[in-house]
């Protein structure tokens, strides 16, 4: 990292010592760091620094971390986002994604395995726009989460959105389920692999079948495409 510009990251985390650690370890590595310790801090950095990446907690004083990520959302600023949280259950994942939240990390964690997400965070340019992912007429911006078919907008959570846009990253390429897995829900979810097909199926009742398509294919064996 030494011959390139560093990362520059901010943390918005209210513990001070967790804070402070982290920092330590992400400049050792030779990351720019900056931290905040509540949200509205936090959110005045955010809108007015440059980062390539957030750790942001959600338990945070003035201005919680779903709040905050959020206002960001609304306003256009897309610098990926790793939320850390004390809870652990998939409806506090869920709030968080819902925001606009890129990842998540639960309390306590391993810095290795932080460090390898924020990397993962960190390839995305917040300067660069998303481009529009089209299959067919089936239109996804990644920027702002929309989905349409045509003129028709398709409300989609954020796991859908998610799952229908590794999809059509490759339209035609067949995913196994593991592969969905591990772009869609991470290297570290070891749930039921079921999941994949109840989502699939999710898609299909809101992207296929009210429009008369059949888009989201599964190839029988193999595992689930996207096609035109």
């Amino acid at each position: 990292m030494a011959d390139t510009v560093p990362v520059r990251v901010l943390i918005v985390e209210d513990e001070v010592n967790l804070a402070s650690a982290v920092a330590q370890g992400l400049q050792a590595e030779g990351y720019d760091v900056e931290v905040s310790h509540d949200g509205e801090d936090g959110l005045w950095r955010a809108r007015h620094g440059q980062f390539d990446a957030m750790i942001l907690d959600i338990m945070l004083p003035k201005l919680n971390g779903y709040r905050l990520c959020a206002i960001l959302r609304e306003e256009q600023i897309w610098t990926p986002i790793l939320m850390l949280t004390a809870k652990d259950g998939e409806y506090d994942e869920a709030e968080g994604l819902d925001t606009g939240a890129d990842d998540y990390l639960t309390k306590p964690f391993s810095f290795v395995v932080l460090l390898a997400r924020l990397r993962a965070l960190a390839r995305r340019s917040e300067s660069i726009r998303p481009e529009i992912l089209a299959v067919g007429d089936l239109c996804l911006d990644p920027s702002t989460r929309e989905c349409r078919r045509g003129e028709e907008a398709i409300r989609l959570t954020p796991r859908e959105f998610a799952l229908l846009e590794a999809l059509a990253a490759d339209p035609g390429r067949v995913f196994t389920k593991q592969d969905l897995l591990d772009r869609v829900w991470g290297l570290d979810y070891f749930g039921p692999a079921n999941i994949v097909e109840v989502y699939v199926g999710y898609l299909r009742k809101k992207v296929d079948r009210p429009f008369g398509t059949h888009s989201v294919q599964t190839v029988r064996g193999v595992g689930y495409r996207l096609t035109a």
